[in-house]
């Protein structure tokens, strides 16, 4: 009984051991991904945050009916985006925006008309699918290969669903980068254009060239198809954040485990050690 017990403990020390290998390995492909995402998400986050400003501030002091995007509706039919990953093994990245989407949901279903609900990720799509809730379109499989023309593509889904009076009001819902060990969940909304501060609308004018409606024309597309990639590269870098801390947590809990292990299994031996050298010794008392 004893040997059969030391065999089982050998093996799950190996098959404990093969597991610290893999989620090492993970780790560092984790830690590798997440340099270049962060060097992306960090070189692209200045440019959104003052694109948002200035697009602030033309929005406070120019007329609705120069844009469609400058439209504001009364609010009945919203547009929730929900950003989460392709792949599982990140902790609590995917299931943290989750519980924020179903508090949301929880929380506005009764002051619109219509809640429409897109998916960006297969872990999102898959857990509001099998609970039956209805998604408008969804987004997934593209495992980390983030690019502009993918958001342009959105963006522009958007701008059309928005200028046809399809929704009123269209948030994001993504995971901000802060550090590998701290992600947060943010709710943005991206349509209307949040227009300025009362300060703002009352300085000084700008001078438009060729004219305010070519250009609005120019940035507010722009400005929309920066705000999806923005959150796209957040959310990236918050995957793989969230990853690289996972599989670290990982491989000290085997370490820990084989520690254990190893304990159990010496004592185990030691005791049969023990038992065969007293049946030993009590062999030879009795033949004396």
């Amino acid at each position: 009984m004893a040997k059969a017990n030391l065999r089982d403990i050998r093996k799950r020390i190996s098959s404990v051991r093969s597991t610290q290998q893999i989620t090492k390995a993970m780790k560092m492909v984790a830690a590798a991904k997440l340099r270049r995402a962060q060097e992306n998400m960090l070189a692209t986050r200045p440019y959104a945050i003052k694109i948002h400003e200035v697009l602030s501030r033309l929005a406070a002091r120019t007329s609705a009916e120069m844009h469609p995007l400058l439209a504001r509706r009364e609010p009945q039919r919203l547009e929730l985006i929900l950003f989460t990953s392709d792949r599982g093994l990140c902790g609590a990245y995917n299931i943290n925006l989750i519980q924020r989407a179903e508090k949301f949901f929880e929380e506005e279903k009764k002051k619109y008309r219509q809640i429409y609900f897109s998916c960006i990720g297969r872990k999102g799509r898959d857990y509001f699918r099998k609970r039956g809730v209805p998604l408008h379109w969804e987004k997934v499989n593209f495992f980390g290969r983030v690019d502009y023309n993918m958001a342009a593509q959105i963006g522009q889904e958007l701008i059309r669903a928005y200028s046809a009076n399809e929704v009123d009001i269209v948030c994001l819902l993504y995971s901000e980068f802060v550090s590998p060990l701290h992600q947060r969940p943010v709710l943005k909304t991206i349509l209307p254009i949040e227009q300025g501060t009362t300060e703002e609308k009352l300085g000084v004018d700008y001078l438009y060239e060729p004219s305010a409606a070519e250009i609005l024309s120019q940035l507010l597309p722009l400005y929309i198809e920066v705000q999806i990639y923005q959150a796209l590269l957040e959310s990236l870098a918050s995957e793989y954040g969230a990853r690289m801390t996972a599989m670290e947590n990982a491989t000290k809990n085997a370490a820990e485990m084989i520690d254990k292990l190893t304990l159990f299994y010496n004592k185990v031996r030691q005791a049969s050690i023990t038992k065969e050298l007293i049946e030993i010794v009590s062999g030879a008392e009795a033949l004396k």
